[in-house]
């Protein structure tokens, strides 16, 4: 599947999910915009995509906490592109800590505000510019965390609150924007590897919720997929 010439940005795309996602569609010819709250870590991964081609990469500095940020990173991007295609939400710092009172308040406070509150100002200022694309999709990298009745991670009770505020922004734009033909797609993906065999008695791999979001992106406009969900690997004792 070639995405030559598509407007995709990414948020959170330094390291990790961020990265492989950005690497992913840039291999397929996309124009990748990479926000990060580190700049020069940012401007790395941009380089070495730029020398890997075939498509081309922008650096940002973008901290989804700050809303000074996210919307310096809207005018700087349209001013650099005039539309996004697609929209992948993938920042979100991972809070861990099974007891309410593990982490401090300003750590709570930054989970909370930089995966809801960020995500959906970063949509709020980006829509413009997918208004402006003949095929514009927004994704959301969610978590397992974001859906009723899910107690197998060890993440802490602010990371659960904030994707479960994720979740609630990505069903009401699903709904609201399906008339304009604005795709919006989640993942609900369980607590993953980075890397890892790929077979049925291992954890889920971020190269297997990548292939998700290229499937679904690359989908014809008629078919709109609106949640992945996951099947958990069960403990050995069950």
């Amino acid at each position: 599947m070639q995405l030559d010439g598509l407007q995709v940005a990414v948020s959170g795309a330094a390291r990790d999910t961020g990265r492989l996602l950005a690497e992913a569609f840039a291999a397929r010819g996309a124009h990748v915009h990479l926000s990060a709250r580190d700049l020069a870590a940012a401007e790395q991964v941009a380089d070495q995509i730029r020398r890997r081609g075939p498509g081309r990469a922008d650096a940002y500095r973008c901290d989804l906490a700050e809303p000074a940020s996210v919307r310096a990173f809207a005018a700087a991007l349209t001013d650099r592109s005039g539309r996004v295609d697609v929209l992948i939400n993938n920042g979100a710092g991972y809070l861990a800590g099974a007891d309410l009172g593990e982490v401090p308040d300003s750590d709570i406070v930054d989970a909370i505000s930089g995966a809801a509150t960020g995500t959906l100002l970063l949509t709020k200022h980006l829509l413009p510019l997918l208004r402006r694309s003949a095929r514009p999709d927004i994704v959301n990298l969610i978590s397992a965390c974001g859906t009723a009745g899910h107690h197998r991670s060890d993440a802490h009770p602010a990371f659960y609150a904030a994707k479960h505020a994720q979740a609630g922004l990505a069903g009401i734009l699903s709904h609201r924007l399906r008339p304009e033909g604005i795709r919006v797609i989640s993942l609900f993906p369980p607590d993953f590897v980075q890397v890892g065999p790929r077979d049925a008695t291992s954890d889920l791999t971020a190269s297997s919720v990548i292939d998700c979001v290229l499937f679904a992106v690359g989908q014809p406009r008629d078919c709109f997929i609106s949640e992945f969900r996951f099947e958990q690997l069960r403990p050995a004792n069950g």
